[in-house]
């Protein structure tokens, strides 16, 4: 079991696409949402600098608003659905999970409870970064980092 990290965040310029879709859906969403992103990188010469993310404004499953995109280098132009942004600077707490992402839950109640019991909260977006994919590896081999703006509670 990966323990949880706490740090600083720098400022991340990330190209990405923001939507509404369903939990029955959303693997589906994720995987397109990528391919455009990839392809507009190939188009203008550029490469992602991390792995992907999702980024899940809400978890009504069945009205998720949530986003998906790279991390790169620098300020490019938008194209479409797939828009420029920064992920600001901000304190985050952070989890490696090992496994199936069926088994997500466990490492975000790790997460929930380690917020309340250090005396800070949660704000804004959960990100996902996925290490590797279905497609390449078991589900048991998964790596996703879990990661959760945080501030002090007031």
């Amino acid at each position: 079991m990966c323990r949880i990290e706490l740090k600083e965040q720098n400022p991340q310029p990330v190209l990405s696409i923001r939507l509404k879709t369903t939990i029955e859906d959303l693997s589906q969403v994720i995987g397109k949402s990528y391919m455009k992103i990839i392809e507009y990188l190939k188009e203008i010469g550029e490469e992602p600098t991390d792995v992907p993310f999702t980024a899940y404004y809400n978890l009504d499953m069945d009205n998720l608003d949530v986003e998906m995109g790279f991390p790169v280098s620098k300020h490019l132009s938008n194209k479409g659905e797939i828009k420029y942004r920064e992920i600001p600077q901000t304190m985050i707490i952070s989890k490696v999970h090992k496994g199936s992402y069926s088994k997500m839950e466990e490492p975000y109640n790790e997460m929930f409870k380690w917020i309340e019991e250090n005396e800070y909260e949660q704000v804004g977006i959960y990100y996902e970064y996925y290490y590797n994919s279905p497609e390449e590896v078991s589900e048991e081999e998964l790596l996703t980092k879990i990661v959760m703006p945080i501030k002090v509670k007031e």
